[in-house]
């Protein structure tokens, strides 16, 4: 099994032109240590309470009983000279040094040889030559976009962290991250993560993953073979279980290390659906859940600052206004959407209602006073924010559109071309759409060979606004230039320079071994366009 869950972009400028090393010092050697000791007291207490139910077993057979106490008695002396050279006594110690203090995991690290050249280490064959070679090779040009992306391949899960090189149609893998469950969302971030002070004008290059796990890690995506994340938002984070890489000392754990499944004001009970990444108050994050909640972070903290309960059911998407920047539209199962102040959580919220159970919400980065909807049922709404109904069965739209015949699972509005959309499906297509003021159409409908479509992302830099990330179920990402399509250039000729000459349709995307026995083949880009019936060819999955 292989497929992508999630992506996202990382704009130009803001990965490090040199990624650097996972550098274990003394500071995060000591984090290290502590995380893996409280890691190892949580599956003692799991396996102690696994065991605790077997104290009151029921006695054993007659027959047994008989069979001990005919056996010829044995003194207590006996005993314990048999048992003595095991030492038993002290079987679960822990380790001393000659001082008596316990010894710390990897405490032997310390005692390493440490050279400051490669060249005075005798056991270093790699030339400086070769090292050069391989920093060129991890090299991120100002004209390349990151893109990450959440990967579940053979029960592994993990981030693939691409670099994609526009004009030599390169898209490669740069580096992973390893998971410890399956991702189901990813929002990047731009700043530092856990500092207490930060600079207005500091940036960062990091990433949100939410995982079917409760909690939030964030990584450092100019950081490669990392061990750990640099924080953690939720229990793992305030129970100590690791904090921001830069406090080397670990906060105390709680008595009672077992999750509840109630929510609370704290932290996440259930799987993590959404993140959104306040872009003003860069500080902020906000996460949706299936426990039925929404929660404000503050990343200089790594801590929760509120929470939110206006849902009655799984809370699957959730998006900041782009200009009151305290307004979040969250959507849900319960089959409403909420716009709500994040000052005032007491506050009445306004509330639309759908006909399906909410796959996406966006704000129209173009208009503000409007924001779109897609459903289960392939359906898209598009809503002005101003006209909010008496009730949510009383909702309705300025239009909509059954865009899909099956779920609309991804959704996308172009950043620097108004009107210009792009959705995905659990119907393996892929469609553009052009919004006018009569109305949408749609300009082309695409099978790329990603199966079922979970996640479409435009570029967010100007240079490259045409160009559309798609992946799915069968584990496998493409960039389609979709400035290469006729119909696209037809219908926004104005917004892209002239070419003389035939075009050819053009993807990129990374040649991956089949593992499922899936014939992957080449993406279809034999699809519709123009609002005609579906062409594109229907694979069904193995």
């Amino acid at each position: 099994m292989s497929m992508i869950t999630a992506s996202t972009w990382v704009p130009r400028g803001y990965a490090a032109a040199y990624p650097k090393k996972y550098d274990v010092d003394e500071n995060e050697l000591a984090r290290i240590s502590k995380l893996a000791k409280l890691q190892l007291d949580d599956a003692k207490a799991d396996y102690d309470d696994a065991n605790a139910g077997r104290e009151h077993t029921t006695a054993t057979e007659d027959s047994s009983d008989d069979e001990i106490e005919a056996r010829p008695p044995r003194s207590q002396g006996d005993a314990d000279d048999d048992l003595t050279a095991y030492n038993l006594d002290h079987y679960d110690s822990d380790a001393v040094d000659e001082n008596g203090e316990p010894m710390p995991m990897f405490g032997n690290a310390r005692s390493l040889a440490y050279h400051e050249s490669n060249a005075d280490d005798p056991y270093i064959t790699l030339k400086d030559d070769e090292e050069d070679d391989e920093k060129d090779e991890l090299c991120i040009l100002a004209t390349d976009n990151m893109l990450v992306a959440a990967k579940v391949e053979d029960e592994v899960a993990h981030l693939e962290i691409y670099v994609y090189e526009d004009e030599a149609d390169n898209l490669y893998v740069h580096h992973d991250i390893m998971l410890p469950a399956i991702p189901l969302c990813v929002e990047w971030l731009d700043l530092p993560v856990g500092k207490a002070v930060i600079d207005s004008d500091s940036r960062g290059n990091y990433v949100a993953v939410g995982t079917f796990d409760p909690d939030i890690e964030l990584w450092d995506l100019d950081t490669i073979d990392c061990m750990y994340p640099n924080a953690i938002l939720g229990l793992g984070g305030d129970a100590g279980k690791v904090g921001p890489r830069d406090e080397p000392t670990v906060r105390k754990k709680k008595k009672k290390s077992k999750r509840s499944k109630k929510a609370n004001d704290e932290y996440h009970v259930d799987a993590i659906l959404s993140l959104a990444a306040n872009r003003h108050h860069r500080n902020l994050l906000a996460s949706s859940s299936a426990d039925k909640t929404v929660k404000l972070w503050d990343l200089n903290t790594t801590t929760c600052a509120k929470s939110y309960a206006h849902h009655t059911d799984k809370v699957c998407s959730i998006a900041w206004h782009p200009k009151e920047t305290t307004v979040l539209l969250s959507g849900s199962y319960d089959r409403t959407v909420v716009a709500r102040d994040m000052r005032a959580p007491d506050a009445d919220v306004p509330r639309w209602g759908v006909e399906s159970d909410v796959e996406t919400v966006t704000w129209d980065p173009h208009d503000s006073n409007f924001f779109y909807i897609t459903t289960e049922n392939g359906i898209i709404h598009y809503h002005d924010v101003r006209t909010a109904p008496a009730s949510p069965g009383a909702s309705i739209p300025v239009w909509k559109l059954q865009a899909h015949d099956q779920s609309v699972s991804s959704f996308d509005v172009n950043p620097a071309i108004p009107g210009y959309l792009a959705t995905g499906s659990t119907d393996k297509e892929v469609k553009l759409w052009n919004i006018q003021p009569s109305g949408p159409s749609m300009v082309v409908s695409r099978n790329l060979g990603v199966g079922k479509v979970f996640t479409t992302q435009f570029a967010p830099d100007p240079e490259v606004a045409f160009r559309l990330a798609v992946a799915g179920s069968k584990g496998a990402m493409q960039i389609w230039d979709t400035s290469t399509n006729a119909a696209v250039r037809r219908t926004f000729a104005n917004r892209m320079a002239p070419v003389d000459g035939e075009i050819k349709e053009r993807t990129v995307g990374v040649e991956e071994d089949s593992s499922d026995g899936e014939e992957e083949g080449g993406p279809e880009l034999g699809g519709e366009e123009n609002n005609g019936k579906d062409g594109a060819e229907s694979m069904d999955e193995d």
